[in-house]
């Protein structure tokens, strides 16, 4: 096997295993929810989803979900950090 190949294929897992290297500036993704299929997008840090609770407040499950997903490499939707940040019982 040609010994570039293999350091590339060593350096990609290597990679894979280190996600916080990447950081995704934008996409757009369709999301096949329950009841409809909506557009979820993300443009650097702001989140957007085509379904009805999305639009009222600015977050919904579906963008949960892609935060889930993606992990580190997103910025979690402004009212999702509210909604998931620990009650205090003080």
């Amino acid at each position: 096997m040609d010994t570039g190949l293999v350091s590339r294929i060593i350096k990609a897992r290597q990679y894979a295993q280190e996600r916080e290297r990447i950081e995704f500036a934008h996409f757009v993704a369709q999301f096949k929810g329950e009841h409809n299929t909506y557009q979820v997008t993300y443009d650097e840090g702001q989140w957007h989803c085509t379904c009805e609770e999305a639009v009222r407040t600015g977050v919904c499950s579906h963008i949960m979900a892609m935060e889930r997903i993606l992990g580190d490499s997103v910025l979690l939707a402004a009212s999702a950090v509210q909604v998931m940040e620990p009650v205090s019982m003080n």
